[in-house]
C-alpha cells in the first residue's frame, strides 16, 4: 500500500520515529489506525449521566470561571501544605 501524506504529517512522523517513540513510520501509522478504530467503537454511554448532570448545573447557573476554580484549588493546596 502506498500512502501519500501532507509534508507536515510526514515530517511529524519522521520526528516521532527519530525520537524513538516508534520503531518505524509503519508502526506509527498502525498505532494511529488502531487508535482511530478504538475511538469509533468506543461506547461512551456510561458518560451520559455525568454530561446530563453537568448540563443541568450550567442551566441553573451553577458554574465557576476558570480563574475562580484555580483560585479555590490553589487555596486548598496551600491549606493542605500548611497542615
Amino acid at each position: 500500500m502506498k500512502i501519500i501524506l501532507p509534508p507536515e504529517q510526514q515530517e511529524w512522523l519522521e520526528a516521532e520515529v527519530a525520537a524513538g517513540h516508534f520503531a518505524s513510520i509503519d508502526e506509527a501509522l498502525a498505532v494511529a489506525v488502531a487508535d482511530l478504530m478504538a475511538i469509533q467503537t468506543m461506547n461512551l454511554a456510561w458518560a451520559k449521566p455525568y454530561v446530563d448532570k453537568a448540563r443541568a448545573s450550567v442551566a441553573r447557573g451553577d458554574v465557576l470561571t476558570g480563574e475562580e476554580y484555580f483560585r479555590r484549588l490553589n487555596d486548598k493546596l496551600a491549606s493542605l501544605r500548611s497542615s
